[in-house]
């Protein structure tokens, strides 16, 4: 999977699989424009990879903001080139029960997840289109297809992203543009961490947890960003080049293929 000589636009490059991502596209000759709100922690991301000697530029940016990112993917496409790459990772999590979500957790998430998706789709996808040329990926949540106890809001806001992102697929196909979505389960980020009441966190994780009604990991480990980046690359690449709308589980086996 050779990237050279090509422009890649990850958002939530400042940690975990978007960082992952950055790195992993950099690493193999992409010109990588990484977006994030937190502009301290992308800065440092972009600065180790630029003295790795690959290429990136950091664009702090809140994807739920359109007129912010429309700005910047015009000032990518000016300084790094055509955009030929996309991939959204860019999320939030609320967790909560379903009738204890406020109105603002709601909205947050939606906000980011599936609006943010959106935003950078659309802004990225009309560029691509009179050079019928782009591939773009989701990363999503297996958390979209297995209902999950206090995470409504984001399996619902994923379900979203990623039904939007097959129906792009769908459109663009007529212009040689790919679009797939990858779906992640529990995996080592600082996201995931959160979510850990002490150090034997990924113990419990790989467990499951029947109270819960959620299954453990076959495959008896947990992922690494770097898991999931590779399978984002696959379908970035033109080893992929005949599959689109196709929505790719990387969770060990913790949902069974559903």
């Amino acid at each position: 999977m050779d990237f050279q000589h090509r422009t890649a636009l990850v958002t939530g490059a400042a940690q975990g699989i978007g960082e992952a991502v950055a790195r992993a596209l950099a690493a193999r000759g992409a010109a990588v424009a990484a977006l994030d709100a937190n502009g301290e922690r992308l800065g440092a991301v972009v600065a180790d990879i630029e003295a790795s000697g690959h290429r990136a530029a950091a664009f702090p940016v809140d994807v739920a903001d359109s007129q912010a990112v429309e700005r910047a993917v015009d000032r990518i496409e000016r300084e790094l080139g055509p955009i030929e790459l996309l991939v959204n990772v860019a999320g939030v999590l609320r967790v909560s029960s379903a009738l204890s979500l406020t109105d603002e957790d709601w909205e947050r998430t939606f906000a980011v997840n599936t609006r943010g998706v959106f935003n950078v789709g659309r802004a990225v996808a009309r560029r691509m289109v009179p050079r019928r040329s782009g591939s773009i990926v989701t990363v999503g949540s297996n958390a979209a297809r297995t209902p999950r106890v206090h995470m409504s809001a984001y399996a619902a806001s994923k379900a979203a992203a990623a039904q939007w992102t097959k129906c792009l697929g769908l459109e663009l196909a007529q212009h040689n543009i790919r679009c797939n979505v990858v779906s992640p389960g529990s995996t080592d980020t600082p996201m995931q961490r959160a979510l850990w009441a002490d150090d034997r966190g990924a113990e419990a994780v790989i467990a499951g947890n029947p109270a819960a009604f959620k299954l453990g990991i076959p495959l008896n480990r947990i992922a690494t960003a770097e898991d999931v980046a590779a399978a984002v690359l696959f379908l970035l690449s033109d080893e992929a080049r005949h599959i689109t709308m196709h929505d790719l589980c990387v969770d060990g086996g913790a949902t069974l293929g559903a």
